[in-house]
């Protein structure tokens, strides 16, 4: 069976965000191959898509690397995301399903339920989940791929701190739920803006290591693995 480039794409970016390829680090075809268990023709596709992606360059004499992003890149990242996610609210007023509506509530819920626990441990991950899902409902391919990219690369240049009154963070997004519901996109808009500008305050870029980036070789920091096709994400 031929693995879709696609699937090894997901493993090799995710890999990058989570730091397993350090910045500046080589990406030759034969190591990841190995690594994920393909040929090298996925591989390669996988490489070209990252490269415009822009979490791969090529450079001479060293062929692929991890790209390493300057100060200003990250600190536009923060700022594409600050327009774009108000854009995506308003959208989702506009086009949202029933369907939408139900895991957008479901999510408040469970976070807000978590809060009141003290249970903090998966306030992240609900949090991206019912970022992730607001974007799907703008109905927009183009919108939810950006915004998709967006979360990527941010996750991958900076640590997010957890709020400090995060009852207040998810009162933001069932109010957010429900200027959505009301297909009241102006106020989706406005809503959605005011929570990114205070979520991009918490966010702080990550240092990087960068000894060894002179050796040239791929730095890997876990043991190899094949791409386990059930469980990507797309």
């Amino acid at each position: 069976m031929r693995i879709p480039a696609h699937s090894v794409c997901t493993a090799i970016r995710d890999d990058i965000v989570s730091g397993v390829f350090e910045r500046g680090g080589r990406l030759t075809e034969e190591v990841l191959a190995r690594r994920y268990g393909v040929s090298r023709v996925p591989v390669r596709e996988a490489l070209r898509t990252l490269e415009s992606e822009g979490f791969v360059v090529t450079r001479r004499h060293a062929g692929a690397c991890v790209a390493e992003p300057t100060e200003q890149e990250a600190a536009d990242l923060l700022e594409i995301r600050m327009l774009l996610e108000p854009l995506g609210a308003a959208r989702a007023a506009q086009r949202r399903t029933d369907a939408h509506l139900k895991v957008l509530r479901g999510l408040v819920r469970l976070g807000q339920e978590r809060v009141r626990r003290g249970e903090g441990e998966d306030l992240r991950s609900l949090g991206g989940w019912f970022h992730e899902t607001l974007a799907q409902a703008s109905g927009s391919p183009a919108l939810i791929a950006l915004l998709t990219q967006l979360r990527h690369k941010i996750a991958w240049m900076y640590s997010v701190e957890q709020p400090a009154r995060p009852a207040d963070s998810w009162a933001e997004h069932g109010a957010l739920v429900d200027a959505v519901a009301r297909g009241d996109a102006e106020r989706a808009r406005s809503l959605a803006a005011q929570h990114a500008e205070r979520a991009a305050a918490a966010h702080r870029l990550r240092r990087t290591d960068r000894q060894g980036s002179a050796a040239g070789g791929m730095r890997v920091r876990t043991s190899q693995h094949p791409v386990n096709i059930a469980g990507v994400r797309h």
